[in-house]
């Protein structure tokens, strides 16, 4: 099974995070952070500050690492494994503006859209908005549903 490493990270002001609705590709339609692979060469780090800037035109500047999730997953009728690392960024430079890929929105963390993004988003969002970290799985079929799922938080120290 092929294994592809990415990056995700979501912005947060206050009582708010930033959501962008994918406009082409894998994931067309749905809000989700922002991210994309790690090339080669690149950290994790070095690459969710890169695709954030291609992606909603911010250079984060205040970030943590806050999880990291791997997906058994179907992509062009292949299973393979994807695993991202996942980030808050707490401050950055520029504001968010819409590109070719992606479609950025403020949500208040008590109405997130959950409908319309990856159905994996509402088990472990809900644990990083509360300040904790995880480590988790997620299996899923042909048509994105949850097979299985594992999420183990992650004590600090």
């Amino acid at each position: 099974m092929d294994k592809l490493e990415t990056t995700l990270c979501l912005l947060k002001r206050n009582n708010e995070i930033l959501l962008a609705m994918k406009k082409r590709g894998f994931g067309e339609g749905k809000y989700n952070g922002v991210g994309g692979k790690i090339e080669n060469n690149e950290s994790p780090e070095q690459a969710m500050i890169r695709e954030t800037e291609e992606e909603i035109k911010v250079t984060p500047i205040k970030y943590e690492k806050v999880g990291e999730i791997e997906f058994d997953e179907f992509y062009k009728e292949n299973k393979q494994r994807l695993v991202f690392h996942l980030y808050l960024v707490y401050e950055w430079s520029g504001n968010p503006t819409e590109s070719e890929e992606m479609s950025p929105k403020w949500f208040d963390i008590n109405n997130i859209p959950y409908d319309k993004m990856f159905p994996d988003d509402k088990y472990w969002l809900p644990l990083i908005l509360q300040g904790k970290k995880v480590k988790a799985y997620f299996d899923f079929d042909e048509n994105w549903n949850v097979i299985s799922k594992q999420i183990e938080e992650l004590k600090e120290g």
